[in-house]
């Protein structure tokens, strides 16, 4: 399945309490459930002032509608073509 990067803007996301995270992590996985099988959640990456998301799903529309139904922003969404690592310079 094609994997996806989101780039969320998130001003002070890096300051949001355990709590926060747990609250928007229950949020997705809630709209999640709700969007069927078709649509992982990987992981993410906080900073500062945005958030790093891995996901998997069948089309860049269908993580949209994620996006839009947990009220998330969607700045970018780039798909993954292939990963690298340093075993790859061997």
């Amino acid at each position: 399945m094609p994997q996806f990067v989101i780039e969320r803007e998130m001003p002070g996301a890096g300051r949001l309490s355990d709590a926060d995270l747990k609250g928007a992590s229950q949020n997705s996985c809630n709209v999640l459930r709700e969007l069927g099988p078709d649509i992982q959640w990987v992981h993410s990456y906080v900073t500062d002032n945005k958030v790093y998301c891995i996901y998997r799903a069948p089309s860049e529309d269908l993580i949209r509608r994620h996006a839009e139904a947990a009220g998330f922003p969607a700045n970018s969404i780039a798909q993954v073509r292939t990963t690298i690592d340093p075993t790859t310079a061997e």
